[in-house]
């Protein structure tokens, strides 16, 4: 799936969009762990104005690398010696965490971190990962998530650390759990992204797949969840081997929590989800669609390509309590149309038989409504039942967003050379 950059090298604040004394606060990818994309609480904007007059842009915010992650808000937050401020928090490709404050017209961020400063340590450049998206350096692309009863800010970073001459370059992955006070580490981060699985999928050596740090794209956004923060991967475009990996690690100590590999017998089966993440739902359930790969779960096998996933944490670990795959998914791998280019978005309590639903859709140009308590699993034959199928006419790259009983997406028309030229990390 092809990403979309927020902006390049600054960010732009609109009128009125941060109210001086607002209590709005955007903690995470699309407002909510539902993924709604809507804020629902807004009481400064309105029809009235916003127009051309009163809405526009008021000043920029420079930064140091291109943005893919989606900004953070927070209001009312005590900065050491400067004072209360509505922080606006945003993380570049070049390895770095800025806070702004969101109001006036800021010269100098309130803090910055930066997780590239430190001798032969640098972001990964954009030719060692192999795809050309990203360029000039790959560093944070994932949304982070904020802890707003601890004050931490959580943000997944990539890095290349140069070794020398005769040990090369090692590629690094690294969780950071950083005060949004002011940038300092927090519960003695940052802790490196290691896992393994038992499989004998692409990589594996000795009946182990190892998770591969240069290979492993982190498109989506952090989820975090009952005390844990949830990160996924796919890949840099089509670069292989890679495979889609789920992973779980505790807030307060940053210890690993549990790993799940949705393709550990095969490959691929990425968690794109364009620019939103993982959804979940009180009860603690997550909900993670997968790109093309092989699936041959039905038939007792462990491999989840192109399909949404129903996962919670237990005492066995990340494990899927439930899925539902498109009839049509061999034909999905073929032609590379991930259902899990988009990301699963999930609708509040609905009336009728089926209270509890979610929606997808992806590069097979079909939105998917489907019942949450029971997501249909597969039937090539007579067909897994969704409660709707709508045809999209276009690939559905991007999040979805829900108000007032409709839902909103962004369709595009793809055209490519090779059909898995349409990637992007």
């Amino acid at each position: 799936m092809r990403q979309l950059m927020f902006s390049s090298w600054a960010i732009f604040a609109l009128a009125i969009l941060f109210c001086p004394r607002g209590q709005a606060q955007v903690w995470t990818s699309q407002y909510d762990n539902a993924r709604t994309g809507a804020y629902l609480g807004e009481k400064t904007l309105t029809p009235q104005n916003v127009n051309a007059k009163q809405f526009g842009k008021i000043f920029k915010l420079a930064v140091d690398g291109d943005v893919y992650a989606q900004p953070l808000y927070v209001p009312n937050v005590e900065i050491p010696g400067r004072g209360t401020h509505n922080v606006i928090y945003i993380a570049t490709e070049n390895d770095s965490v800025y806070a702004f404050d969101a109001e006036g017209n800021p010269k100098t961020p309130l803090w910055q971190a930066s997780f590239a400063q430190a001798k032969d340590v640098t972001p990964v450049p954009a030719n060692a990962v192999g795809c050309p998206f990203i360029r000039p350096v790959v560093g944070i692309t994932s949304t982070p998530v904020i802890d707003l009863k601890t004050g931490t800010l959580y943000v997944l970073a990539r890095t290349r650390e140069s070794g020398g001459v005769f040990s090369g370059a090692h590629y690094s992955q690294k969780l950071h759990a950083l005060a949004v006070t002011t940038g300092a580490e927090k519960f003695g981060g940052p802790v490196e992204i290691n896992a393994s699985v038992t499989g004998s999928g692409a990589g594996s050596t000795g009946g182990l797949v190892a998770f591969d740090p240069l290979r492993e794209n982190p498109r989506a956004a952090l989820l975090l969840l009952k005390g844990a923060v949830y990160m996924t991967w796919a890949s840099s475009c089509d670069v292989g081997p890679y495979h889609g990996w789920v992973m779980a690690y505790d807030a307060q100590t940053l210890k690993q929590k549990a790993v799940f590999n949705v393709s550990p017998d095969a490959e691929e089966g990425g968690i794109w989800a364009g620019d939103t993440g993982p959804a979940a739902d009180s009860a603690g359930n997550i909900f993670a669609a997968t790109g093309n790969g092989k699936f041959d779960a039905a038939s007792q096998g462990r491999d989840y390509g192109d399909s949404m996933l129903k996962l919670s944490l237990g005492p066995d670990g990340l494990a899927v309590r439930d899925y539902f795959t498109p009839e049509n998914q061999e034909q999905l791998n073929s032609s590379d149309s991930d259902l899990g280019s988009g990301g699963p978005m999930l609708l509040p309590d609905q009336p009728g038989p089926h209270p509890h639903l979610l929606v997808i859709g992806g590069k097979g140009g079909t939105l998917y409504l489907l019942d949450r308590d029971r997501l249909g699993k597969y039937q090539k034959v007579t067909r897994a039942d969704p409660v709707q199928t709508i045809p999209a006419a276009s690939d559905i790259l991007s999040a979805l967003s829900y108000w007032n009983n409709h839902v909103y997406f962004l369709g595009v028309r793809m055209y490519c050379a090779t059909s898995r030229s349409s990637k992007g990390g």
